[in-house]
């Protein structure tokens, strides 16, 4: 008898230490899985080197996948279909058939950030560990692969949209060509390289009527007249850090530095020069998403609807502020002062490789804390921890718009731009916010509000 029981005993002891494999949809939804997706989308961004107006095409199309795939299992929103350019409908799921699909969305997100970036084996190896994660949750089998084919088919579906945005043809459209005007811009040291994206005006914009919709007004006029305004504006940018106070020269030292984002820093040392890699302006501003949306423990598909709308916002930011850039292709701060005042003047920051007019930091940054205002409110105080992996100190702003004004600003400390570019780049991107918000509605108010009456 004691044989035979201890026989029983074996055989059912691999049921009862068997890992517990129930399977709790509400385990697959959190949002750290998306986060986490958008982190690793960022670091290989950084790495790979792209300028930020293409930064800014990867984040919106990945973004924009992610919602797509999430969408079905909450009604309570709405598709971007037919509410961005172009974009039709994307593919539905099985009627009657049980999807994950958080799963679903963090495939279709990588699926196309991996199709749009160089180091493809990076995502490829992340993508098999978070796909582990998700079936260590014990999703059935069924479900598991019914999910991963619907994030496939949403994925397919951005990236064949995202073929038709003019990105390709703009590869073989002619460089930047240097003229001879003294009031426009010329490439600067140390590396002295070419304008960057020329013709992104000829991208096509997600939400924007075209890149012309927020023509900002001009520049002040170029004059080499100390008693020009445009001689003044300059001086102020000289004297930006030339204070007797030592506490305001080292905060705006500190503001300048932590919104630097400048993706490819030249370092010279003798006549060895090589890169610093950092995180463009709007990947910074991705990373404030994931600071708000964890603060306001925002569930999975608000996270990824504030990255698909701020996503947005920052592409077409980029769009406009670009369209500007080489229409007025005004010179940049270093050029004037060493041509025209001192020769061994260099700003605190190094001077981008592209125009002037409008500062990109000011018309992307409004436009991303406009939504971002209108996802989690206004005087959301928030700790920006966004360059502690590259050294800089976290700073604590009362709002996203408060954070915007301080970026805009950098950009004066940092030497690199003159005040006009800052304020009215500001306005543009808050009209380039408010164009976003306006004609993309992410909430279906007709689902939210019979939910909140059941309630």
């Amino acid at each position: 008898m004691k044989q035979r029981l201890f026989w029983l005993l074996i055989l059912f002891l691999p049921i009862a230490c068997a890992k517990d494999t129930s399977y709790s949809p509400e385990a697959a939804a959190n949002s750290d899985y998306f986060h986490r997706a958008m982190k690793r989308l960022t670091d290989v961004i950084v790495h790979d080197i792209f300028s930020p107006p293409v930064a800014s095409r990867i984040y919106a199309y990945s973004s924009i996948a992610g919602y797509e795939a999430a969408l079905p299992g909450h009604p309570e929103y709405q598709s971007l279909a037919r509410q961005l350019t172009s974009l039709a409908p994307a593919p539905q799921p099985e009627v009657g058939k049980e999807y994950c699909y958080p799963l679903a969305s963090v495939y279709a997100m990588l699926k196309v950030g991996q199709a749009l970036i160089f180091s493809e084996d990076t995502i490829s190896l992340f993508r098999e560990r978070i796909l582990q994660e998700f079936k260590d949750l014990g999703i059935p089998r069924d479900v598991y692969n019914r999910s991963i084919a619907y994030g496939e088919a949403v994925g397919n579906h951005i990236l064949s949209w995202a073929a038709a945005d003019n990105y390709s043809q703009t590869r073989s459209y002619p460089k930047y060509t240097i003229s001879d005007n003294p009031a426009t811009w010329q490439p600067t040291p140390p590396a002295y390289m070419d304008g960057i994206e020329p013709s992104w005006n000829k991208i096509r914009p997600f939400v924007l009527d075209s890149a012309q919709q927020f023509v900002p007004p001009p520049p002040t006029a170029f004059s080499t007249d100390k008693n020009s305004r445009f001689y003044r504006e300059t001086m102020e940018v000289y004297a930006v850090l030339q204070t007797d106070d030592a506490q305001e020269a080292a905060e705006r030292e500190a503001i300048a530095r932590f919104w630097d984002c400048n993706p490819y820093v030249v370092n010279q040392i003798g006549h060895v020069m090589f890169a610093s890699k950092k995180i463009t302006p709007g990947g910074h501003w991705v990373n404030i998403v994931r600071i708000a949306a964890t603060q306001a423990q925002a569930d999975f598909m608000k996270t990824t609807a504030a990255y698909a709308l701020t996503s947005v916002a920052l592409a077409d930011g980029f769009i406009s502020c670009w369209d500007e850039k080489y229409r007025s292709n005004l010179i940049r701060p270093e050029s004037y002062i060493n041509k025209y005042i001192d020769e061994e003047w260099t700003p605190l920051l190094q001077t981008p490789p592209f125009p002037e007019y409008t500062s990109g930091h000011s018309v992307i940054s409004r436009a991303a804390a406009t939504v971002l205002t209108s996802i989690f409110g206004d005087n959301f105080a928030f700790v920006d921890d966004s360059e502690e992996e590259f050294g800089l100190p976290a700073r604590r702003f009362r709002s996203f718009l408060h954070a915007s004004e301080e970026a805009a600003v950098s950009r004066l400390y940092g030497g690199i731009h003159y005040m006009p570019a800052i304020e009215n780049g500001v306005q543009q991107g808050a009209k380039v916010g408010q164009w976003v918000l306006s004609n993309v509605k992410m909430r279906n108010e007709a689902v939210s509000m019979k939910q909140t009456e059941q309630k």
